[in-house]
C-alpha cells in the first residue's frame, strides 16, 4: 500500500473515531442529564446526539470538500 493510500486511510478513520466517540459522549451527557433534570421524556439524550451529529458531519464535510480546482481547503 502507498503512503498516500495510507495517510487517506489514517485520515478517514480518525473521522470515522471523532464521530463515535462524539455521540458516544453525547448519548451518555443527554442521560445524565435528563436524570439530573428529573425529565419524565428522555428530551436531552435525543437532544444532544443529534445536535453532535449535525456539528461532526458538517466538519467532516469541511475536512473532506476540494475547491473548484480538485484541491483540499
Amino acid at each position: 500500500m502507498g503512503q498516500k493510500k495510507a495517510d487517506i486511510l489514517v485520515r478517514y478513520a480518525g473521522l470515522a473515531t471523532e464521530l463515535i466517540a462524539g455521540l458516544v459522549i453525547g448519548v451518555y451527557l443527554g442521560g445524565w442529564l435528563d436524570k439530573k433534570m428529573d425529565l419524565v421524556k428522555p428530551v436531552w439524550l435525543w437532544l444532544l446526539p443529534l445536535l453532535v451529529l449535525m456539528v461532526l458531519l458538517i466538519k467532516l464535510i469541511r475536512d473532506t470538500s476540494t475547491d473548484k480546482n480538485g484541491k483540499r481547503k
